[in-house]
Parts: structure tokens; C-alpha cells; sequence
């Protein structure tokens, strides 16, 4: 009996330290969540799946980046020209930073070394904010609609996509220069590198096509079919699942490796507004923003499962993970 207890009680004890049990493959405690129908960033805890805050922001926050430690996010202020710093933990607003003339910031991602690198589309500009200087710079894109962007692994290059030219340019950050546009075609939106920095996934939303690329010499290596306005493009950590989100039929597209193209559906319909995906540091689980339906859901990509759905605001698209 007494063994049989024993037994019992570690096995008890590993499922509750296991995060995927508690935290759907997520070591963060923290889904942050940017409302942008309503100006507000939702802090939402992954134990309870609860809203544990919701800040007013900005005008029409979007995307999100989290700091390297994970205790801090950054907001844009898309419908302005700003980012904001929140601080995760104890959720507050800790500072609003003015990136001058450069409006429209929409694509963010934070640096190892406290550097924000921002698309600003309405100036055609790659921004990036020095957070220790407190300077902000500009690096000319001289593209329509500079909507997202993706960083190498080592920080050196910059990839943006440019929706209203068919490009995506390469940055080189080091020099803060552009290298070159890559001509992609249609409305090339969403985009993101594998792990290894080898591969550049591009989706038109335009074409319904998802493109790869090679990143040592800018040459197209594969193309797949996607649903219906494939807004955005999401890596497993691993590398082994490359995902489409396509707002037309409220859908994934899960290209994976030696596996044809397969469709998982989330709400099935173009209503739910379905745009920003983000893995989980398992590989396995995805969070799919749902603007419409001021939601996020939760897709278990081995299964094809929606695992839950969580509560946002109005607008909820831009996602991070934090502590």
C-alpha cells in the first residue's frame, strides 16, 4: 500500500511540474495579448487561462516582441508612432518611446543586445531603437507597406516584407543599409526564418502561396498552395513545422518535413479574423489570434485539436509569450 501511495504521489507530482500539462508546452506563465479594435494589451495567466490584467495603450496596438529575459514587452502603437514597454510581472506601462518621424510601426522584434527593430510602413523605414541610448535610427526600405519582419539568428540581417511592392528586402543591420529586394509577387505578408537562419518562408496573400527561400543566395527552392489569405507565417522552434494562417477559411496550412501540405481548421470561418500565430517552445502547440471574436485559440498540431480558447479584447491579434 504504502509503495502504491508512493507511486501515486510522483506520479501526481510530475504531471503538475510537466508545462505542457499546466502550460500547453510553454514554460511562460504569461500569453500577452495586443486588442487593437480597442487600444488595449490583455495579461493573460497560462495556469489559470484567465485575464489577470487589461492596460489601455496606444492607438491600435499590433505586434508584440518580448524582452530577452522575458520579464518585459514591447507594443506598437500602429495607428501612431510609438512603441510602449510593459512590464510583465506586475503588468504596468513603463515608458512610451516617440520613434520621430517614423510612423506606422506594425512588425517588431527585440534584440540579445536591448535593441527594437520595427517595420514602419507609412515611411518606408526599418527603425530601430537603441533602448539603452534611448536613440531611435531609420534604414530606408524605399518599399510600399513594410509590414512585417524576421531577424537572422546571429542579429545581423533584417528581412522585411513589403505588401504593396511584392518584395521582401534584406537588411543588413551591422551597416544599417539595405542589401536588396527579393521580388516575391502578389501581397507578400507574412514571413519567418527557420531556426537556422537557412530558410526564408514568405506567404502572398494574394496568390494563396507559401515560398521558400534560401538565405545565402536569395533563390527560391519550394512553393505550396495555402488556404485562402495566408496572413501570416509561423517556424516551429525545431524547425520541422512551417504554419499559414488563413483568415479566408479561419484555418491553418501545416507544411511539415517529407508530408504533403495538410489544413487543420480553427473556427472555419473568415468572421473569426483569424491573424497572428505563435508556436509554443514545444513545436506541437500553436496560439491563433481570433480579432473577431476578441479571442485566442489554442491548436494541438499533432491531434488537429483546438485545445481551448482564451479571452481577450476587441481586436486581440498581436501575441508573445513572456514569464
Amino acid at each position: 500500500m504504502r509503495i502504491a501511495t508512493l507511486a501515486a504521489l510522483l506520479a501526481l507530482t510530475a504531471c503538475a511540474s510537466s508545462p505542457q500539462q499546466l502550460r500547453y508546452g510553454t514554460d511562460a506563465g504569461t500569453l500577452v495579448v495586443g486588442n487593437k479594435a480597442e487600444d488595449s494589451v490583455s495579461f493573460i495567466d497560462l495556469d489559470s487561462g484567465m485575464e489577470r490584467a487589461r492596460l489601455a495603450t496606444g492607438r491600435m496596438p499590433h505586434e508584440i516582441a518580448v524582452s530577452p529575459d522575458g520579464e518585459e514587452v514591447a507594443v506598437v502603437h500602429y495607428g501612431a508612432k510609438a512603441v510602449e514597454i510593459f512590464d510583465v510581472d506586475a503588468p504596468s506601462s513603463s515608458r512610451v518611446i516617440d520613434l520621430g518621424d517614423n510612423v506606422g510601426p506594425h512588425g517588431i522584434a527585440w534584440t540579445s543586445d536591448d535593441r527594437l527593430v520595427i517595420t514602419t510602413e507609412r515611411s518606408k523605414t526599418l527603425s530601430v531603437v537603441d533602448l539603452e541610448r534611448g536613440s531611435v535610427s531609420a534604414i530606408p526600405t524605399g518599399q510600399e507597406v513594410s509590414h512585417m519582419v524576421a531577424l537572422s539568428p546571429d542579429e545581423k540581417r533584417a528581412y522585411v516584407s513589403n505588401m504593396g511592392s511584392g518584395t521582401v528586402s534584406v537588411i543588413d543591420l551591422e551597416k544599417g543599409r539595405k542589401l536588396r529586394d527579393i521580388s516575391v509577387g502578389g501581397a507578400p505578408e507574412g514571413l519567418a526564418l527557420s531556426p537556422s537562419g537557412k530558410t526564408l518562408w514568405v506567404a502572398d496573400r494574394e496568390g494563396n502561396v507559401l515560398y521558400a527561400y534560401e538565405t545565402d543566395r536569395f533563390a527560391e527552392v519550394k512553393r505550396y498552395r495555402t488556404g485562402g489569405f495566408p496572413i501570416r507565417v509561423a517556424v516551429s522552434p525545431d524547425g520541422r513545422r512551417t504554419v499559414t494562417s488563413d483568415y479566408e477559411g479561419g484555418s491553418l496550412t501545416l507544411v511539415e518535413l517529407d508530408r504533403e501540405p495538410r489544413t487543420i481548421p480553427v473556427s472555419g470561418t473568415s468572421d473569426a479574423g483569424q491573424v497572428t500565430i505563435l508556436f509554443a517552445e514545444d513545436s506541437r502547440h500553436l496560439f491563433v489570434a481570433e480579432t473577431g471574436r476578441a479571442q485566442v485559440a489554442l491548436v494541438d498540431l499533432e491531434t488537429g485539436e483546438l485545445v481551448k480558447r482564451f479571452n481577450a479584447g476587441a481586436g486581440a491579434d498581436g501575441l508573445a509569450l513572456a514569464d
